[in-house]
């Protein structure tokens, strides 16, 4: 990939994926209030929030993040099966969208819940609980993202070493002390 493409390619992926991580901060913020908020009121524009941030910021981020990811891995040497950071980094975000599309039907049913009228203190608790624990958990998973991201990790999978050997000069040559294959 040429390098100003490359470059872009890398900005829209740093952008999008440490713009998932703070709108889910925000999000989580709002959980712990519409969860322990007193105000009606706020409660009520909380949740609100909640749904508009999930589905008009947090889903086009998530999916913006995965796919500037797989360019970056398939158009970079880092490549998409060569490192298990990298293998590491397209689970977690896999998993983390699926659950998210899976969590963003629970933010609905509350917001929806809410925008009728009050919620008492056990109106949809055990859902009100697991935003507050969903909207955490993501953003510990996030932050592990952006860790991987910058500590990248050693470890080459089986295919990164075939790859790494093929690009040497001599070809697929013997690595020094392993045995050689019939």
């Amino acid at each position: 990939m040429p390098a100003g493409i490359r470059k872009l390619a890398l900005t829209a992926h740093v952008a999008s994926s440490v713009g998932w991580l703070g709108s889910v901060a925000v999000f989580l913020v709002l959980a712990v209030v519409g969860l322990t908020g007193q105000d009606a009121e706020r409660v009520r524009g909380a949740y609100a929030a909640m749904d508009v941030t999930g589905w008009y910021v947090i889903v086009p981020l998530a999916f913006a993040s995965l796919l500037t990811g797989l360019i970056q891995s398939l158009g970079t040497t880092w490549g998409l099966f060569r490192h298990y950071w990298v293998l590491a980094k397209l689970a977690l975000t896999l998993v983390a969208t699926f659950l998210l599309m899976l969590h963003m039907q629970v933010a609905d049913r509350v917001a929806d819940t809410a925008s009728r009228g009050s919620l008492s203190g056990s109106d949809l608790h055990g859902m009100r609980v697991q935003l507050v624990f969903d909207a955490a958990a993501a953003v510990a998973v996030l932050l592990t993202t952006t860790a991987l991201s910058i500590y990248k990790p050693r470890g080459i999978t089986r295919y990164g070493w075939r790859v790494q050997r093929a690009h040497r000069p001599g070809g697929a040559g013997v690595e020094a002390g392993a045995p050689a294959r019939a």
